[in-house]
């Protein structure tokens, strides 16, 4: 919209008291502007969704007082204030609703609230629920979720935000159904939905499932893939019902998993795919046609991957190296992987050391270059360990980053030098075989 037309709008928009609004028909859009108080009077009351202004938010009613932060020269801002003048737009838009926790759901965040940046959008995203603070970092302080920072750093009105103890509190289940919202997406969410909760929206309530289910149901999905190295993985976009990600799929998309690749990397790859897959599905899912055609899972395939304990951590050497690159891989970000070593002096003397294992690989050095006997060696820049039986079946793992207690993380080559003629030793004495996941 030109500045021309801008100025021909119609004069009840304006305040009356020129004092209190500095947006008058001859005010200049080219220059910045400072809108402080402005009545709206006259506006039609289906006017009431969202405008963001930085990180204040404008309420358009009939005749509501609002506060709006600074406007600069025909900004997008601009143009936010001026399409919220639109019935037609408003009241065509599907309200939909958000939960989600951690930093890979606060990018599906970004991709929903951009996607209702666009004058064609179906949808809205009428409000963000999320995990409620908690105490985190070295100060042990009390912050927000990721979900929720990326929702106010991107301007969303505080009072759309929700973070209940449990999604079937009443006072929240209240307050959603004052929303009347047509959809519910979940990303991450970590929280169990109730049936009193399902039963809010009109067009169900939809995950985004970083597996290709009926595999890996549950709370770890692409950290026990990758530790049962899996050569594909993919993302699931299905319906949520009472059982665990038991739900009818709506679609799916295969991924070709890199055998160095983490969960980290992973999970946020799996993520951005299911965030477009959501968007392209979108439309089926709010008339109505998704329902129809989505696909009951066959639950005899069904797997289930649990939540990941401190204590699976341990690196055992008596297990193949493949196995324990795989734990590396699928452990990267939490709880990290562990291994007892012990160094040996030229006097032979010994003592056990616990490194943090950080970056691994395997057959990536030719069988000439591989040490012979149980010896710890470092060959070429990784520090190579024997792996589980001795003679034609023993493997090798090649330990690339590692992190002394009390230190940084440091490449294989830089603890070495630091050995002073020490020799390191594999030990597995302290390291237990037993692990709570049984694979797949």
């Amino acid at each position: 919209m030109t500045t021309k037309e801008l100025r021909k709008l119609p004069a009840d928009i304006y305040d009356s008291d020129p004092v209190r609004s500095r947006l008058g028909r001859t005010a200049s859009f080219q220059k910045r502007l400072w809108l402080e108080e402005a009545t709206i009077s006259g506006s039609p009351p289906e006017l009431k969704r969202a405008v963001f202004h930085g990180r204040k938010s404008v309420r358009w009613g009939s005749t509501q007082q609002v506060r709006v932060g600074r406007l600069r020269e025909r900004s997008a801002r601009v143009t936010t204030f001026v399409r919220c003048m639109s019935e037609e737009s408003s009241s065509s838009r599907k309200s939909l609703v958000f939960l989600g926790t951690p930093d890979v759901a606060a990018d599906v965040l970004d991709v929903l609230l951009e996607a209702s940046q666009d004058r064609n959008s179906l949808f809205q995203v009428a409000a963000v629920v999320t995990q409620p603070p908690s105490t985190r970092g070295r100060g042990r302080k009390l912050l927000p979720s990721a979900v929720e920072q990326r929702a106010l750093d991107k301007g969303f009105p505080s009072d759309r935000i929700f973070s209940p103890q449990k999604a079937g509190e009443e006072p929240f289940l209240e307050e959603l159904k004052d929303l009347k919202p047509d959809l519910c997406v979940t990303a991450a969410y970590g929280n169990i939905l109730p049936t009193k909760f399902l039963n809010i929206p009109r067009c169900g309530t939809v995950n985004v499932h970083p597996s290709l289910l009926p595999l890996y149901r549950g709370a770890a999905p692409v950290q026990r893939a990758i530790q049962d190295g899996v050569k594909v993985s993919g993302v699931t976009i299905a319906y949520t019902v009472r059982a665990l990600d038991a739900g009818p799929i709506i679609a799916a998309e295969k991924y070709e998993v890199d055998p160095n690749i983490t969960a980290p990397e992973l999970l946020r790859t799996l993520f951005k795919k299911g965030s477009d897959l959501l968007l392209r599905e979108m439309p089926f899912v709010l008339d109505g046609t998704a329902k129809e055609k989505a696909q009951e899972q066959d639950h005899s395939k069904a797997t289930l991957a649990p939540k990941v304990t401190v204590e699976e951590s341990w690196l055992n050497f008596d297990e193949p190296a493949e196995i324990l690159h795989n734990k590396v891989r699928a452990f990267a970000e939490w709880p990290g992987t562990r291994a007892r070593f012990l160094l040996c002096s030229s006097s032979g003397e010994t003592q056990s050391i616990e490194l943090k294992v950080v970056t691994t690989l395997v057959n990536s050095l030719s069988a000439e270059s591989l040490p012979s006997g149980g010896e710890v060696s470092l060959v070429r820049d990784a520090l190579v360990v024997p792996c589980g039986r001795e003679g034609a079946d023993c493997t090798y793992l090649e330990i690339v980053k590692l992190q002394p207690p009390a230190k940084k993380v440091m490449s294989a080559r830089d603890f070495c030098n630091g050995l002073r003629g020490q020799k390191l030793l594999k030990d597995s004495k302290g390291a237990p075989l037993s692990s709570v996941y049984m694979a797949a």
